[in-house]
């Protein structure tokens, strides 16, 4: 009876308590609006489609406009070295000083003159709307949507500003050259402490006041299908001075310049694009954007005003992916899931449920294992219960169904991180693992034996004929389990302490026939698992 009194009080902390059956408890968790699926399911993804028409069409212009526009950009960037070299002369490849007096009056106009002669003979059309602020008004441009390569051709526009790029692009033959010309801003991989002295660099020029030339930065981080504007990296609003964001569309029926991280090679698109009679891009230059004495404090809150000003002008929605869901989305592909996965909006995840990346990554590996042998890589209540070991029963559709946050009758990789954060682990204490200890260890010696444990399984699924030799074996090392044995496993699988506190208030009781004139009244227990006041819950009912 001791162990009915204790097990009552800790499933009296669980929403929906004693409500009526145990089956028909209504919902512990309430759904919040910010853990909803993102509105753009996959940002890195292309999707080109060509008909027989359209590919007899590229093949035929091809034969002509391709050799002519690969032969006359080869010629503009042959053209164009001198004037970078004559640029960059005597200078180090990292800047210390800007580039003045007779080198930049004399190289910039002209390489900004063959930066447009390049873009044309590749095809481009370029439609520039609004005014392009000088240094006084904007240190700073922020470009948007980061859609492909092809997008240098916003640094051309705006007259040629320093741009953010890797160390080991101003090495490459040619192209880095010209690339040093720019007086970009470098990132060194093998530099730990590359991110640091990279903002340092940003807020040395931003706040040089016009010595060193604008900075041109894509705050995005990496490339997507322009179908939503990604996280925004804080990197361009840490000086807090004023930027002017610039806005990039293509607005051609063919689709042939996004670069993503699922789609067409870089030579691909390179080849389709010259094959096309032109390529449509506007560049639209916005207001300058002032942050106030908030947003100079926080350049989150200051990148999120932006980048919703620009997400409203260009009629898109915003979502929370970021360059970690990029990596995610490719460790799904190598553990044979869809691509499209392991994208969780990290960013949002990561902050709201308190998760690191190798967290995030471990659990994909365990969903990994549930979900590689389902159609489309998505989990059902039969993965689901075979992952378990157990039966599809009412208390696993309850559970299952707290995973299901979109109720479509399955759980997707971030229904699964939710889950897991805020269902299962809070639930997994000390105190319910001793709890369920003490219910299965019937005779009270210390060790669950294998008829303990399937006795009160069954009873408690409701099951009678429930074969649990397969999960028993998974737990024990032997004939028997300790409370070791039983305390690794339930940290290791979190989900079998939520199916616990789920039935525990009611069938505990009806396992040990406690009389009703002797159940104690429902009471708060001290580890609090599921508080029934929701706005103070561990569930994900937080303040967005």
């Amino acid at each position: 009876m001791s162990q009915c009194a204790e097990a009552a009080a800790v499933a009296a902390t669980v929403p929906g308590a004693g409500m009526g059956k145990s089956g028909l408890r209504p919902p512990m968790v309430p759904r919040q609006a910010s853990f909803f699926p993102p509105p753009v399911p996959n940002p890195f993804v292309q999707q080109t489609r060509m008909g027989a028409a359209r590919r007899l069409q590229i093949f035929f212009l091809g034969i002509i406009l391709l050799p002519i526009r690969a032969l006359l950009v080869a010629l503009i960037i042959l053209l164009a070295w001198p004037f970078a070299a004559l640029s960059t002369a005597c200078c180090p490849e990292k800047l210390t000083h800007p580039v003045t007096g007779w080198k930049r009056n004399i190289t910039q106009p002209i390489l900004k003159f063959l930066g447009h002669a390049m873009f044309f003979s590749m095809g481009f059309i370029v439609t520039v709307k609004g005014k392009v602020a000088s240094p006084a008004e904007a240190p700073i441009f922020v470009a948007a949507p980061h859609s492909t390569f092809f997008d240098g051709i916003a640094c051309v526009v705006a007259g040629l500003p320093s741009m953010v790029s890797r160390k080991e692009n101003v090495q490459v033959p040619l192209i880095g050259r010209l690339l040093r010309a720019l007086q970009p801003v470098l990132v060194s991989r093998i530099d730990p402490d590359s991110r640091k002295n990279t903002i340092n660099e940003i807020v040395r020029r931003a706040t040089s006041r016009g010595q060193w030339p604008q900075i041109l930065v894509f705050p995005e981080g990496t490339c997507t299908n322009r179908s939503c504007l990604i996280t925004f990296k804080p990197g361009a609003f840490i000086p807090g001075v004023p930027v002017q964001p610039v806005l990039l569309r293509y607005p051609n029926k063919l689709d042939t310049v996004t670069w993503t991280w699922q789609g067409y090679t870089f030579i691909q698109l390179c080849m389709l694009t010259f094959c096309q009679p032109f390529t449509k891009v506007e560049v639209e230059f916005m207001p300058v954007q002032v942050p106030n004495d908030e947003e100079k404090n926080d350049p989150i809150l200051f990148a999120g005003r932006v980048r919703n000003l620009m997400a409203e002008t260009l009629g898109i929605p915003v979502t929370d992916h970021t360059y970690e869901d990029c990596r995610l989305m490719i460790s799904a592909g190598q553990l044979t899931l869809p691509m499209e996965a392991g994208l969780v909006e990290f960013t949002k995840i990561s902050r709201k449920l308190k998760l690191d990346w190798d967290g995030i990554r471990k659990h994909l590996d365990e969903y990994a294992t549930i979900a590689s042998s389902s159609k489309g890589g998505r989990i059902g209540i039969e993965e689901f219960a075979e992952y378990l070991k157990l039966p599809v029963s009412d208390v696993l559709r309850q559970l299952f169904a707290l995973f299901d946050r979109n109720h479509d009758g399955s759980i997707d990789f971030r229904e699964y991180v939710i889950g897991l954060a805020v269902l299962c682990n809070p639930a997994n204490t000390e105190d319910i693992i001793q709890v369920a200890f003490k219910l299965f260890d019937v005779d009270e010696d210390g060790y669950i034996t294998e008829e303990e444990f399937s006795t009160i399984l069954q009873a408690a699924l409701g099951v009678p004929d429930l074969d649990v030799s397969g999960l028993f074996k998974e737990i024990a090392q032997g004939d028997s389990v300790s409370y070791e044995e039983f305390k690794s496993f339930a940290l290791k699988h979190p989900e079998y302490a939520k199916i616990f506190t789920t039935y525990l208030d009611l069938q505990t009781c009806h396992v040990f026939s406690l009389p009703k004139e002797v159940q104690p009244a429902p009471s708060v227990a001290s580890n609090k698992v599921s508080p029934e006041n929701h706005d103070e819950s561990t569930s994900d009912k937080k303040d967005d």
